[in-house]
């Protein structure tokens, strides 16, 4: 045969797989549908019902990235997490023609003065510069973008001294002074991965006035890569604070309150929608997990939903004064506010006793990072902006506000969230997903499988080999300067020359009619609420 005859069995072969691969693969998986007996849809259509899981399987990439507007997606929009990103990457926050806000909807809105503060006018530390470096598009195509990062001095936009924020001022031999609002969330090593943790401390080590709170977890090395101040999280585990049976241990929580990096702790009662006990699996307790932790290597952790150190306001009380007492250093609490009887009750007696927490962060139920059940995540406690003015309501009836300061938790990643959660009463805000985002978090929403595409989430090698610490740790200072110089800017257009002044009076509520609400008549309807339920009960 010659090359033409050659040529002419090839073309043939080659026609002859195009047509009878689809087809036997059809036959087989039509084969193979009919005879399963999982799901109904593939029993009655074969093959064709293939394509109605694909499409459910896809459906949030295809959401997210095609068929949601900006404002649209949750647990948070398209434009939020634009917002982080171009924060990070560029530190840049600048707009043209006008905003993608749905100003229909209902919510929170800072009041303008007619007369805003000038820039110099604003009680702001700019003096010493930070070294950081931000992103330049050098070019944009359909398919292409050509950048490149420089090396850029920033203004840090830390509070004046005056003004910091003092944890512990009257109550611990070490007070500590925070000279920005905004830091980082608990967010433990497991959790999420070593680079991941390592970006963070770099970052808001380099971003400085700022904190970093461990989680849960443990203190670990990774937490300490960026020299950050660092809050510890004591959980009802004790993870870091424990002896070998689980009983805490003192002899390392003085270790731990001796470390000059570590300014705060924080006992944990709930978290968001994390209000249960931990479960980690024996698989991933690795031999520096057990270390950190303090547990033994390769075995399944069940921790209990609270501490046996304390069953009540009293004994809790009883405990926060030991620590503080051994450490020196501030202790607050951690809660989610849901039965506001419970949290009168402990307000009173911080009132009576004259004892308590230094500081309460309280988380919204919006959260988090962790895995939980469904149903503790939809309903369990309430989001930030109700329970926020609720708390430092009753700290002002029990004449108590000035002993303790409120941190706030709760999908707070922009500037106008933060500043709107400081005029309900924060005095800090705490933030973890925003950080997340800022080291390459694409909201895959698979934190709990240790499978994170971005290696955020995950302590797969491999998976995290994608983020590079020495460059993701840039944009977490970048996200932090421009959320503090954001903050100066809203708190210039309310007419006050500091972010700390924000108060109640600089924000209102609009519904979906158009009607505006001070915040106090929110706060009384959710007082009026929860005695109408009371009353019900009995």
């Amino acid at each position: 045969m010659g090359l033409t005859d050659y040529l002419v069995i090839g073309l043939f072969i080659f026609i002859a797989l195009i047509i009878l691969v689809p087809v036997l693969l059809f036959i087989y998986l039509y084969i193979k549908d009919d005879n399963q007996q999982q799901h109904s849809i593939l029993r009655n259509f074969p093959v064709l019902g293939k394509v109605r899981y694909f499409t459910e399987h896809i459906g949030p990439e295809l959401r997210q990235y095609l068929f949601n507007g900006d404002n649209e997606g949750k647990p948070f929009s398209r434009k939020e997490y634009q917002d982080v990103v171009k924060a990070g990457k560029y530190k840049e926050r600048l707009i043209g023609f006008g905003s993608l806000k749905d100003f229909e909807a209902e919510g929170f809105y800072i009041r303008n003065t007619l007369f805003p503060k000038l820039t110099d006018e604003m009680k702001v530390d700019n003096a010493e510069k930070i070294k950081t470096r931000v992103y330049k598009i050098d070019g944009e195509g359909l398919f292409t973008r050509k950048e490149h990062n420089e090396e850029k001095l920033a203004d840090p936009y830390y509070l004046k001294d005056d003004d910091a924020v003092v944890l512990g001022e009257s109550t611990c031999r070490f007070p500590f002074r925070v000279k920005g609002q905004i830091g980082q969330s608990a967010m433990s090593y497991g959790a999420l991965g070593e680079k991941a943790i390592q970006a963070m401390s770099k970052g808001l080590g380099l971003a400085g006035g700022t904190w970093m709170n461990s989680g849960e977890g443990g203190l670990s090395e990774h937490h300490l890569a960026g020299n950050p101040d660092i809050m510890m999280q004591i959980g009802p585990d004790l993870f870091g604070v424990r002896k070998p049976n689980g009983e805490f241990s003192w002899e390392e929580f003085k270790k731990k309150s001796e470390m000059p990096q570590v300014k705060a702790f924080e006992i944990k009662l709930a978290q968001g929608a994390k209000t249960r006990g931990g479960h980690v699996e024996g698989e991933k307790v690795t031999e520096e997990i057990a270390k950190i932790r303090l547990v033994e290597v390769g075995k399944t952790i069940n921790s209990p939903n609270r501490f046996y150190e304390f069953s009540d306001v009293p004994s809790m009380f009883d405990w926060i004064e030991e620590l503080r007492s051994v450490g020196g250093k501030p202790v607050g609490i951690k809660i989610v506010v849901g039965d506001m009887d419970a949290l009168e009750n402990m307000i009173s007696y911080m009132k009576e006793s004259g004892k308590g927490p230094d500081f309460i962060t309280v988380d919204g139920g919006e959260g988090g990072t962790g895995a939980t059940y469904q149903e503790l995540a939809d309903t369990v406690g309430l989001p930030i902006n109700s329970a926020l003015p609720v708390v430092d309501e009753m700290l002002r009836q029990y004449g108590i506000r000035d002993r303790v300061k409120l941190i706030a938790s709760g999908k707070l990643i922009t500037p106008d969230k933060i500043a709107i959660a400081l005029a309900m009463g924060a005095d800090l805000v705490n933030i973890a997903r925003g950080m997340m985002i800022s080291v390459g978090c694409i909201m895959a929403q698979v934190c709990h499988s240790n499978t994170c595409p971005a290696g955020v989430a995950t302590t797969d090698k491999k998976l995290q080999d994608g983020l590079v610490v020495d460059e993701k740790m840039y944009r977490v200072a970048n996200y932090i300067i421009s959320l503090r110089e954001g903050l100066y800017n809203l708190a210039a257009a309310a007419g006050i020359d500091s972010p700390t002044q924000f108060e109640r009076k600089h924000i209102v509520h609009k519904d979906e009619l158009g009607r505006v609400s001070p915040v106090e008549d929110l706060i009384i309807a959710a007082r009026r609420t929860q005695l109408q339920k009371e009353s019900m009960v009995e």
